[in-house]
């Protein structure tokens, strides 16, 4: 591409460069918002994570007394947060039909980058490295940038991801029908994907509010990203990483299986793997307790590089 681009940037909480930057990042057809909201008050340590997040189908280990409280608590002073939505997604502007030609994860990582200045700007530390969590297209993001910007990434909570996503011709009839038809040719199969055996029963709204999302996604949009993801494969490449990361992955995730993580977490030297049981490809809004526990161990040095 001749411009890098154009992402959403969300701040979900800036204050000042005494806190560390957590960088958020969503799943194809998902805003960051709508993903990572039950989990952003438990890692920002507000007082709102008295309440996010706590339903019946994220217990973390046997422990069904595991608080959102006692999850904000546990920040200390908590992070700053921000996010970035895919192109036509969220918060993001709806591309023109050819305004994203040759898009690549590479491209939407130095686009991440500039978000992520700017951000640095309000606080004072332009240039000074911070965290990273990405699910799916984002955690592909995120690889791009342990590889691309390897001294601006602290560390980086990779989940529901993989090195490489299927064969490229499974991307291209998905950008071709998307393209034509819309998104609201891909909510049916999301449904499926996105969510492990009961969500849909015990968390419709949630459900909905990601599904919903998909929807409203772009077209075009969400078919460069397609694209981007059917010419992207770094297996192979990741030994050179040399941070912290956690590998979260969805027991009963089809679209990024356990192996995918594991293959992540065998390549990266010291990095730490987690399967969360009975989740599916969307694990910051089905478990996010138990997400914002690991993101919280990682930028606490609790994952060794």
């Amino acid at each position: 591409m001749s411009a890098l681009p154009r992402l959403g940037a969300v701040e979900f909480v800036l204050r000042d460069a005494t806190r560390p930057l957590l960088v958020l990042g969503p799943s194809l057809g998902t805003s960051v918002s709508a993903l990572w909201q039950d989990t952003i008050a438990l890692l920002a340590g507000d007082t709102a994570g008295d309440t996010a997040g706590d339903t019946g189908s994220d217990k973390v280990g046997d422990a069904a007394s595991d608080t959102a409280s006692d999850t904000a608590s546990d920040t200390a002073d908590g992070m700053d947060v921000i996010g970035w939505d895919l192109p036509g997604h969220g918060t993001a502007p709806a591309p023109a039909a050819e305004e994203l030609a040759g898009l690549t994860i590479g491209d939407l990582a130095d686009a991440v980058l500039g978000i992520v200045e700017r951000a640095q700007a309000r606080r004072g530390d332009v240039g000074a490295p911070f965290w990273y969590a990405g699910v799916s297209a984002a955690g592909a993001v995120g690889q791009q940038l342990l590889l691309d910007a390897p001294d601006q990434v602290l560390g980086a909570a990779l989940i529901c991801t993989a090195t490489k996503f299927g064969e490229p011709s499974m991307w291209t009839e998905r950008a071709d029908l998307v393209q034509r038809a819309g998104t609201p040719t891909q909510v049916e199969g999301a449904a499926r994907r996105w969510f492990g055996p009961g969500f849909l029963e015990r968390e419709p709204q949630t459900a909905l509010r990601l599904l919903g999302s998909l929807q409203t996604a772009d077209r075009f949009g969400y078919a460069a990203v397609c694209r981007a993801l059917a010419d992207y494969d770094l297996r192979g490449q990741l030994g050179s990483v040399g941070v912290p990361v956690v590998a979260i992955a969805g027991e009963v995730d089809p679209a990024a299986p356990p192996a995918k993580l594991k293959e992540i977490a065998h390549a990266i030297p010291g990095a730490r793997l987690e399967v969360l049981d009975g989740v599916a490809h969307l694990a910051p809004a089905e478990r996010p307790r138990a997400v914002a526990e690991l993101v919280r161990d990682l930028v606490a040095g609790r994952v060794a590089a």
